[in-house]
């Protein structure tokens, strides 16, 4: 995937999935950031525009019940 590239809504799922999971793993947005648009070779304007699109459309793993303990 290359800067500006359309992607479908599954790669765009996957990549806001992935950023979710990169997010819960370190606490530090700004290296969440880095780590998946390197990994997709997309660029943080296209990452924005993914993440602002799964929280508005709940995507998974917004979508999915919390687990209790």
């Amino acid at each position: 995937m290359s800067n500006g590239k359309r992607l479908s809504t599954e790669e765009k799922k996957e990549i806001f999935s992935n950023l979710v999971a990169t997010q819960d793993q370190i606490a530090n947005v700004r290296k969440s950031y880095e780590m998946v648009t390197e990994q997709y070779a997309i660029s943080e304007e296209q990452l924005r525009a993914i993440e602002d699109e799964g929280v508005d459309n709940e995507w998974p793993p917004l979508s999915e019940p919390v687990a209790t303990r």
